[in-house]
């Protein structure tokens, strides 16, 4: 059974029903969200009967996604590939963790045997192609660079849809290469290559794919989707662990930020929580982190900005930060504010040393984005954004071996 109660512009407040397919609000041009009735499911399903711990995935969460598992009519349209589900590393023998005092644990979203494209956007596109495939979309089309990509050319043909990824040149080879060898086997995946960033992969979707019927899922302009694939990872940080009934949250939240789509969903995850009965009002703070070659929210957040403005894009290994902007970056910042957060812009210098430091002491697959987390640390340390006795998680979003040889050999 659904609880869908309807979209809403996160801008303008204007409401739509649940079933509109829609990209941005027509109302001011932002994103939309999906609500939920949570009233009527703490009502129907007290004591969270909606969370199903013994399923591996991030479809265990049930009724609190906009399609329920449990539900026999919701079912026949999810495609799940085994996405979510993925483990959170104690990392208290870091020398800064330990130096300063804190609880550090890398939620690892690279983790071999969880994610199938080893990456984070495997959440967002599961929702995407399952939404897709119960609303009827038949043709779906995402401008990225990279990992977005790679999970749609994945999830795509296994939903039977037609799909479109439109990617720079210089996106890290494994990548290329996996959307490359995807649209050779399926004649339902299309792949292209343009010249400069994201902004122009943004410029061919829309001219080649969508003036063809193709709908557009480019992070934030599908109807909430991605949001609520995202929100998985922050209800994953909260849920008990085996044996314990009691839901709870980290102190602190470090996430690389390019669109900023996490951010939005673990937010609305914990917002969520709260409304059910679950937690309180204290939330983690949340730290976003970016490429200092690429760093609109950061300086937006250094200039107490309500939003961030367009910069040029720079050149960085973190190919995932190399976002020159982003029509969410408004709600990003919110949360940012709200949560007594910050923002933080690492070299490309910094986030290698952290890479090279945590592949050598751990063995774990870190990638560029990742590692920029690490790098970042010490300076939420010297700002006291991180406290002694804090709960510090960091995401690694995607398996370092994703990215170029180059990039690779760095830890060497």
């Amino acid at each position: 059974m659904t609880y869908v109660r309807c979209l809403r512009g996160l801008g303008s407040g204007d409401e739509y029903p649940p079933d509109t397919i829609m990209n941005l609000s027509p109302v001011d041009g932002r994103p939309v969200e999906i609500v939920l009735d949570l009233e009527r499911l703490r009502a129907e399903q007290p004591n969270a009967a909606w969370h199903h711990p013994g399923r591996p995935d991030m479809w265990r969460f049930g009724a609190l996604l906009p399609l329920d598992v449990a539900d026999p009519e919701d079912r026949r349209h999810i495609v799940a590939l085994g996405e979510g589900g993925t483990p959170v590393r104690d990392y208290d023998d870091h020398p800064l963790a330990k130096r300063a005092g804190f609880h550090l644990q890398i939620k690892d979203e690279g983790a071999p045997g969880h994610n199938p494209t080893r990456s984070f956007k495997d959440r967002g596109m599961a929702m995407v192609v399952s939404m897709a495939r119960k609303l009827g979309l038949r043709k779906l089309a995402v401008p990225t660079q990279g990992n977005a990509g790679d999970a749609l050319a994945a999830y795509g043909p296994a939903a039977g849809l037609e799909v479109a990824v439109v990617m720079p040149e210089d996106t890290d080879a494994p990548i290329l290469e996996s959307v490359a060898r995807r649209a050779r086997q399926s004649p339902n995946v299309h792949l292209d290559v343009v010249a400069g960033t994201i902004r122009e992969a943004g410029a061919l979707a829309r001219e080649k794919y969508l003036a063809e019927g193709f709908f557009s899922v480019a992070t934030f302009r599908e109807p909430g989707w991605r949001i609520e694939g995202k929100k998985t990872m922050g209800l994953e940080l909260a849920e008990p662990p085996p044996g314990a009934t009691q839901w709870s949250l980290p102190d602190v939240i470090v996430y690389p930020t390019g669109g900023g789509t996490g951010i939005l969903g673990m937010w609305k995850a914990f917002d969520e929580l709260e409304a059910l009965g679950l937690i309180d009002a204290r939330r983690p703070r949340i730290v976003s982190v970016q490429s200092a070659s690429t760093p609109p929210v950061v300086q937006a957040f250094e200039a107490h900005a309500a939003d961030a403005a367009p910069v040029e894009p720079g050149e960085t290994i973190a190919t995932g930060l190399n976002v020159a902007g982003g029509v969410g970056h408004f709600r990003v910042l919110d949360i940012l504010y709200r949560s007594r957060g910050h923002a933080v812009a690492v070299t490309d210098a910094e986030l290698a040393a952290a890479l090279r430091e945590t592949v050598r002491a751990k063995g774990w697959s870190v990638c560029p984005e990742g590692a920029a987390c690490l790098a970042a640390l010490g300076p939420l340390v010297e700002r006291e954004v991180i406290r002694p006795g804090d709960r510090v998680v960091v995401f690694n979003t995607a398996a370092l071996e994703k990215y170029s040889p180059s990039v690779r050999r760095i830890p060497a």
